[in-house]
């Protein structure tokens, strides 16, 4: 297995690409060891290396966020060998618990204009926010 890394516009965000699917759906973000705790067996166990802040999960790729005081050269080879050994077991990345998928599905009391919006946020808005370890959520209009 072979893991990509890709900088993020944020210094202290590191963004690894698994080369599979990593959620089917949605997005989840844990921003402490407790957070992931019977959540997350892979965000558990990335928030067991020293270092990592935060974790956000996409459709195909991990970001990471590290606390200022340590150095990517040195939680980077930890967090890789994580990553591919939890996903080389086949150990889920979530738990049975429901993924917030963000933004409520568009429905038939929606009118064409909060469909197009949704639409937008689905195909262009929430990937580019994400690539920040980001997301977006459509409240209403």
């Amino acid at each position: 297995m072979f893991i990509q890394t890709e900088q993020t516009p944020n210094p202290a965000t590191l963004k690894f690409l698994p080369g599979r699917a990593v959620l089917a759906a949605g997005t989840a973000d844990f921003t402490g060891a407790e957070d992931a705790a019977g959540r997350s067996p892979l965000a558990s166990r990335l928030f067991e290396i020293d270092g990592v802040a935060a974790v956000f999960f996409g459709a195909d790729f991990i970001t990471i966020t590290k606390s200022s005081d340590k150095e990517w050269h040195v939680l980077k080879p930890a967090i890789l060998g994580a990553i591919m050994e939890h996903m080389t077991t086949g150990l889920p990345i979530l738990s049975d618990v429901p993924v917030d998928d963000g933004a409520p599905a568009a429905t038939e009391e929606d009118s064409e204009v909060v469909v197009q919006i949704k639409e937008l946020i689905e195909t262009r808005v929430r990937p580019a926010v994400a690539q920040d370890d980001g997301d977006i959520v459509f409240e209403g209009f």
